[in-house]
């Protein structure tokens, strides 16, 4: 556990010493507020609730997630420091926990900085907060998953570019996957358990659930094993460099 705790600490200090964390933020907290107030229409659902904020949260994170965690592992295999660190008494599982653990803590970062949306809703009305910390709750696990993903897609190249673009397109098939016009397509041709199949590797099927204040086991575990897949994928990949 020291030796992940020490690798998160290096790698937040990476972030913050670079603008990346902080153009992650300040881009992340404008966007959902534009989203939320001007298209989402806050004010004019009549509704103390959070309901326009997390709605934007998937195509949010989709694009804004990935720049965060694609210098992951690309930005040491570039640099040729990935073996420095693959040498050091640290095993290859507790480098990618450590890196996983500080990128998740930026996201993190940005979603408690949110806290004005909370306050707003709350001063205007008198909302389920119990809604709304599901909703936050399943915010930070759909930003870990899509992480995840990013960081097995930057461990397989040295170019940031490319394990961006990637990240994106394998993000996109998991939202695609659940997404109302794609299933409604898919039901006039597919039999229901198909469409039913498709649609539960989406992280719309399992974001919604939380986003209504539902904390089901299923949606929380559907979350956990993306992140659990993505980074044993992850270690397979950097084993390999390892072995090399």
């Amino acid at each position: 556990m020291k030796s992940i705790i020490t690798i998160a600490k290096r790698e937040l200090t990476g972030y913050f010493a670079s603008p990346v964390a902080f153009v992650f933020i300040v881009i992340f907290l404008i966007l959902s507020g534009f989203f939320s107030f001007m298209v989402g229409g806050f004010f004019e659902r009549g509704q103390a609730s959070l309901e326009s904020f997390f709605a934007w949260h998937p195509w949010l994170y989709l694009f804004l997630v990935p720049a965060v965690g694609m210098r992951m592992w690309s930005e040491e295999r570039r640099l040729g420091t990935i073996e420095l660190l693959l040498t050091m008494p640290v095993t290859p599982w507790q480098a990618i926990v450590g890196k996983f653990i500080a990128s998740w803590a930026v996201v993190a970062l940005a979603l408690v900085l949110t806290f004005p949306m909370w306050i707003t809703v709350n001063y205007l009305g008198n909302p389920d907060n119990g809604v709304i910390l599901a909703g936050y709750v399943g915010s930070f696990l759909m930003g870990g998953a899509y992480l995840s993903i990013t960081a097995m897609t930057s461990a397989m190249t040295r170019n940031q570019v490319v394990a961006f673009i990637v990240s994106v397109v394998l993000s996109l098939f998991l939202i695609l996957a659940g997404y109302p016009p794609v299933t409604n397509m898919l039901v006039s041709w597919a039999k229901p358990w198909i469409v039913e199949a498709i649609a539960s590797f989406s992280v719309m099927t399992h974001f919604e659930g939380l986003q209504k204040g539902v904390l089901d086991s299923r949606d929380i575990l559907y979350f956990l094993s993306v992140i659990g897949f993505s980074l044993f994928s992850t270690s397979v990949i950097v084993r390999t460099h390892r072995a090399g």
